[in-house]
C-alpha cells in the first residue's frame, strides 16, 4: 500500500509539471508506465484507491495567471491503448464490431471553442476537463481559427492546437540565441505558446489549430464521421488521413498506414484516435469517471524515452572539430537500441548543465541521430559529475584549439582526421567506391595500406592478401569499383574534398560556374555566386589557396568529367529555385535529379527568392507559406507535362 501511496505522489508530481508549467520531469512512456501500475494496483484492489489517483483525473486542478472558464459540457481525456490485443479488448468492451472512425492523434494542446450565432465568444484550455483557462484573447491571434462561422446554433468545437517541427525547431534555435530554456517538444511548445500573456508571441509562433470532436451542440447527425464533415465545412483545417474502417481489420491497417507517415507529417502525432462511428451507441456507452467508452488513443511506440547518461565519449571529425557524444544505458526507441546521442559542442553542454549520471530525455525522429532534449535536473543525484572540456586531442593527444563553441585538433597528421577525410571521400554521395566502407577504411590505415587519400587509387591486390575476410572475388571487385570511381562527375569530386561550408549543392554551382578552373577564383567571384555567403566564400578561398597543388594532382589521377555543362540553358527549370514538400509517387532524390538535369536548384526553405513548390500529398506550412509569398506550386502531374516526361 505504501508503494502505491508513493506512486500517486509521484504521478500526480509528474502530471502537474506537464499540465500546469509545461516543464515535463519524465518522459511520456515513463509516465504511461507509472499509471499503467496504478492502474494495475487499483484493479486488484479496488477498496484501497486514493481519491488522490491521477487515474480518478482528467488533469488537475489548475493554478495560473488566467481566469477560468467552465465549459458547457466536460471535455474528456482518451483511454490509451498500445497493441492488437488491447485494441480488440476496447472494442469488445465498447460492444462494436464494425463503424470506426479513424484520425490522426496530433500530439499539441487541447482546446474548446465556443461559438454562438456565428461568432466566436470564448477560448479554452482543457484544464481538469470542467474548466479551462481563458486564452480568448490569444487564440483571435491564431490564422486557421475562424473568427465567424457559417452557422448560427450555439457550438463548442473542440481540436488539438499544434506547433509544426519546422516552426519548433525555429523557435528552440531562436530562444538558444537568447538564452532562454528550450522547449522540450512540440506539444509543449504549443501549449505555452497558447498560455502567453503577450498576445503578440502566440501570434508570431505560427500555431494550427485541427477540430477533432463538439462539446455543446443542437446538431442532428447520425454519425461521428458526418459530424466532423459539417464541423471541418464550417472553415476549419482538415487533415487528409481521416478514416471509415468496417472493422477492426482494417482499423490496424490504418494504424500501420499511418505510423509509415509519422516522419512525413508536418506536426507530431502520438498515435491515431478510434471511436465507434454512430452516435446513439456512442450515447448509450456513455462515460467511465475519466474516459469516453467510445473512443481510445491507439499509442505509436514512444520516440522519446528517458535513460541515464553514463559517459562522453570524443569524436574527432576530418576537420580536426571535437565533438562530444552522449553514452547513454541502452534505451529502445521504435525498435532501434540507441546507445549514444548527440551533445553537438561543448557550449550546449554547460547550457543544458548536464552531468554524467543524469536522467536525460532522448528523442529520435526516422532516420536523424537520437538526440538529448531535456536533463531532469530535479531527479540529480549527489554523484552526479561535470563534464569538463577537453584539453587535448583523444586521438594524436596533442593540444587542443578551443574557440568557444568548437573545439579542434590543429594536428594535420592526427589519425582520426584522416581516416574520417578518407571515409568521406569514399562515401556514397562523393566518390561512392562500393566496399570501401568505415570498418575496411580503418583496417587499410591501420596495416599501413593508405596513409592518404590518394593512396586508395595506388592499391593493389597483393596489399589485401593476409587481410581477414579477402578473398580473390572481393579484391578484384574492390580493385574494380575504385578504378571506376576514377570517372567520377566534377561535383561530387569538389563535394568529397571535404570543404567547410561547401556541400553538393555549392560543389554543383562551382562546377556549373567555373568547370575544372573553379580552385582559381578569387574570394569576390565566390562570393557574387548566388547562394554563398561571406562564410563559405572565405572557406573556399582558403582551401584553395593552401591545396591548389594537392587538386591539380588529383586532376591527373582522375578523369572528372563536367556533366552539368550540358545542361538546357532554354529549359524552363534554369538558375530555377524548387522546393519539394508533401508526399509524391517517387523519391524526392528522382525530382531532385530531374531539376538540376535541367539547371535548376532544389532548396529546403521557402522565400520570396523561391520560383516552384512542388508539392504532393500532405504537403503542409511550406505550402502554405508558398502561396501566401504569391510562389508558383504545381502538383506532380504539371512537374511532369514541364518535364516532358
Amino acid at each position: 500500500m505504501n508503494e502505491y501511496l508513493k506512486k500517486v505522489e509521484l504521478a500526480n508530481l509528474w502530471m502537474r509539471a506537464y499540465y500546469e508549467k509545461d516543464e515535463p520531469l519524465a518522459s511520456d512512456e515513463e509516465y504511461d508506465k507509472l499509471i499503467r501500475e496504478l492502474k494495475e494496483f487499483e484493479a486488484q484492489n479496488p477498496n484501497l484507491i486514493s481519491k488522490d489517483s491521477p487515474t480518478q483525473k482528467i488533469a488537475p486542478v489548475i493554478q495560473s495567471k488566467f481566469k477560468k472558464n467552465k465549459h458547457l459540457s466536460k471535455m474528456w481525456s482518451m483511454e490509451d491503448v498500445f497493441d492488437e490485443v488491447e485494441l480488440r479488448a476496447w472494442a469488445k468492451r465498447a460492444r462494436c464490431e464494425e463503424g470506426f472512425f479513424i484520425e490522426p492523434k496530433f500530439d499539441g494542446a487541447s482546446l474548446n471553442l465556443l461559438y454562438e450565432n456565428g461568432t466566436l465568444v470564448s477560448a479554452a484550455t482543457r484544464g481538469d476537463g470542467e474548466v479551462g483557462e481563458d486564452v480568448s484573447l490569444n487564440v483571435k491571434e491564431i490564422e486557421s481559427i475562424p473568427q465567424n462561422i457559417p452557422y448560427k446554433g450555439k457550438i463548442e468545437i473542440r481540436g488539438e492546437v499544434v506547433i509544426l517541427k519546422e516552426d519548433f525547431e525555429k523557435l528552440n534555435e531562436k530562444r538558444a540565441k537568447e538564452g532562454l530554456n528550450l522547449f522540450a517538444n512540440p506539444r509543449n511548445a504549443a501549449s505555452g505558446s497558447l498560455r502567453q500573456l503577450d498576445t503578440g508571441i502566440t501570434k508570431e509562433r505560427n500555431l494550427k489549430f485541427y477540430p477533432w470532436g463538439v462539446g455543446e451542440n443542437s446538431l442532428h447527425f447520425e454519425t461521428h464521421s458526418e459530424l466532423m464533415h459539417f464541423v471541418r465545412e464550417l472553415g476549419f483545417l482538415k487533415d487528409e488521413f481521416v478514416k471509415l474502417c468496417v472493422n477492426l481489420d482494417e482499423v490496424l491497417l490504418c494504424y500501420k498506414e499511418l505510423l509509415a507517415l509519422r516522419d512525413l507529417k508536418p506536426m507530431m502525432m502520438d498515435g491515431m484516435v478510434v471511436r465507434v462511428d454512430k452516435l446513439a451507441l456512442c450515447k448509450e456507452l456513455g462515460f467511465t469517471v475519466k474516459y469516453p467508452k467510445f473512443m481510445a488513443a491507439f499509442k505509436f511506440p514512444a520516440l522519446e524515452k528517458s535513460t541515464r547518461l553514463i559517459g562522453v565519449s570524443l569524436q574527432v571529425g576530418r576537420s580536426g572539430v571535437v565533438t562530444p557524444v552522449a553514452v547513454l544505458e541502452p534505451v529502445n526507441l521504435d525498435g532501434v537500441m540507441v546507445k549514444s546521442a548527440s551533445l553537438h559542442n561543448f557550449d550546449e553542454i554547460e547550457r543544458l548543465d548536464i552531468r554524467i549520471k543524469d536522467s536525460v530525455s532522448v528523442i529520435r525522429s526516422g532516420d536523424v541521430i537520437p538526440k538529448i532534449t531535456r536533463v531532469f535536473k530535479e531527479r540529480r543525484g549527489e554523484d552526479a559529475v561535470k563534464i569538463e572540456r577537453p584539453k587535448f586531442c583523444p586521438e594524436c593527444e596533442s593540444e587542443l584549439l578551443d574557440e568557444g563553441a568548437l573545439i579542434k585538433c590543429q594536428n594535420l597528421d592526427c589519425r582520426a582526421r584522416l581516416v574520417n577525410s578518407i571515409i568521406y571521400f569514399v562515401s556514397k554521395k562523393c566518390l561512392n567506391i562500393d566496399g570501401l566502407g568505415e570498418s575496411i577504411v580503418e583496417l587499410l590505415y591501420e596495416k599501413q595500406k593508405i596513409r592518404t587519400i590518394e593512396s586508395i587509387f595506388y592499391l593493389k591486390s597483393q596489399d589485401f592478401e593476409g587481410l581477414e575476410g579477402f578473398k580473390e572475388k572481393k579484391i578484384s571487385k574492390l580493385l574494380s569499383a575504385i578504378e571506376a570511381a576514377k570517372t567520377c562527375p566534377l561535383y561530387r569530386f569538389i563535394t568529397a574534398l571535404g570543404i567547410e561550408h561547401i556541400g553538393e549543392v555549392a560543389a554543383k554551382k562551382l562546377a556549373l560556374s567555373f568547370d575544372k578552373e573553379w580552385h582559381k577564383k578569387s574570394f569576390e567571384e565566390y562570393k557574387n555566386l548566388e547562394g554563398f555567403g561571406e562564410q563559405m566564400a572565405l572557406s573556399l578561398a582558403e582551401f584553395a589557396r593552401v591545396n591548389e597543388a594537392r587538386i591539380e594532382a588529383f586532376y591527373k589521377l582522375l578523369n572528372l568529367q563536367n556533366e552539368q555543362q550540358e545542361i538546357n540553358t532554354q529549359s524552363e527549370f534554369y538558375e530555377k529555385t524548387f522546393v519539394i514538400t508533401g508526399t509524391l509517387s517517387r523519391p524526392r532524390e528522382e525530382f531532385k535529379a530531374q531539376i538540376e538535369a535541367l539547371g535548376g536548384k532544389v532548396s529546403s526553405s521557402v522565400s520570396k527568392k523561391t520560383h516552384f513548390v512542388l508539392f504532393g500529398e500532405d504537403a503542409g506550412s511550406k505550402l502554405q507559406k508558398a502561396r501566401e509569398l504569391g510562389v508558383r506550386c504545381i502538383e506532380e502531374a504539371e512537374f511532369n507535362a514541364m518535364v516532358k516526361i
